[in-house]
């Protein structure tokens, strides 16, 4: 199995792979999660996009976010996988680079994370604890968690 970890922020994408980004996060939080909402907002601006690819095929992303821009800590979000890769546990190899590169880029300051309720568990499984009740957005349940700085 190649895996491969691609780092970039939106100016130094092509059309094309800004196009494959937003293509696969669509297909997953607006088309199968059923959400209507703008999925392509002004973080991604300024945030950077993490791109997966398994056997050079674009698997699974994420984006990192300056304290600041989201929450007053540094925060990662839109993690998803794509469903064709869903069965080879890409999750906790994508997070684990995401929190590698957010306390690289971001040292000492912890981590914020916004994840759909049904994850908790697994984002525990990283050292994230909850620091909110269940809320809704976008009519998905979700809990802030933090990461405290390692």
């Amino acid at each position: 199995m190649a895996l491969t970890f691609d780092w970039s922020q939106l100016s130094t994408l092509s059309a094309l792979e800004f196009h494959e980004l937003v293509q696969a996060r669509e297909a997953v939080f607006v088309v199968e999660q059923n959400c209507a909402y703008q999925e392509v907002d002004e973080v991604d601006v300024h945030a950077w996009h993490l791109r997966v690819r398994l056997n050079g095929q674009l698997a699974a992303c994420a984006r990192v976010v300056a304290p600041g821009d989201k929450f007053a800590l540094p925060s990662i979000g839109r993690v998803m996988t794509l469903k064709a890769f869903r069965q080879q546990k890409l999750g906790r190899p994508l997070m684990m680079e995401a929190m590698r590169f957010t306390e690289t880029m971001y040292p000492g300051l912890g981590i914020q994370i916004s994840g759909q309720l049904y994850l908790q568990a697994f984002y525990e499984s990283l050292g994230f604890v909850k620091v909110s009740e269940p809320y809704d957005e976008d009519g998905i349940l979700h809990i802030d968690m933090i990461k405290q700085a390692s």
